[in-house]
């Protein structure tokens, strides 16, 4: 089975990096997709392709991060349509879509900034989104300087492009939400997954950045989706 791995906001793939090794010591491939995340002229269609083009093997589980909820949906239609079904979706901390809707629209439409400041208020972190109080809370500073090198600011189209499907792609989709997540946080992830796509989230240790803080929680939960 080969794992293809997309990326949130910036479009590092570098984000999977300390997952990949924990999937491939199991017996299975492990693919993370860069994204052209500063290109203004690269949006939802765009990434799609090139996320396809990582799927050229037998038997794949689409994993998305955050704003790659948008692309894995679109991916997976895809596949379906070309007879080539993924094995599955999996969801982690991630934006999930309706048929149509903008990343830019997905915010306001799930209530995210209410669920932001109410966690914040009760957690008694900073209310205004902070990349330390928010990101790398959790995540090792060795880790978390290592990644500077590889994020990029995200281009303003994939926030305009709908997500290009007429319903959820019929296929098997699990969600996995961080216990600690200050951006999504869990009870907002709850919500979302049981109305968007009738799915109880796996719950696993770990903030946002989940794949960097909580590898082996996350490479668990992928081989047992």
């Amino acid at each position: 089975m080969r794992f293809v791995l997309l990326p949130g906001a910036g479009g590092a793939g570098w984000i999977w990096s300390r997952v990949v090794p924990l999937l491939e010591k199991a017996g299975h491939e492990a693919v993370a997709v860069d994204l052209p995340a500063d290109d203004p002229d690269a949006g939802i269609p765009e990434y799609t392709e090139l996320v396809l083009a990582a799927c050229d093997a037998g038997e794949v589980l689409l994993v998305a991060q955050s704003l790659g909820g948008f692309t894995a949906p679109v991916v997976a239609q895809r596949l379906v349509d070309e007879g080539r079904p993924p094995l599955g979706i999996v969801l982690v901390n991630a934006m999930v879509p309706r048929p149509g809707e903008t990343p830019g629209e997905w915010w306001e439409a799930v209530g995210q900034e209410g669920a932001r400041l109410e966690a914040a208020r009760a957690g008694g972190w900073t209310e205004g989104v902070d990349l330390e109080a928010y990101f790398l809370h959790d995540v090792d500073p060795a880790v978390a300087a290592e990644g500077e090198q590889h994020q990029r600011d995200e281009a303003e189209i994939v926030f305009t492009t709908p997500c290009a499907i007429e319903a959820w792609p019929d296929v098997p989709t699990k969600v996995i939400a961080g216990a600690d997540d200050r951006f999504f946080p869990l009870s907002l992830q709850q919500r979302v997954a049981r109305e968007r796509l009738g799915v109880e989230p796996t719950v696993v240790p770990g903030g946002h950045l989940v794949a960097l803080s909580q590898p082996a929680a996350v490479a668990e939960a992928l081989l047992t989706a």
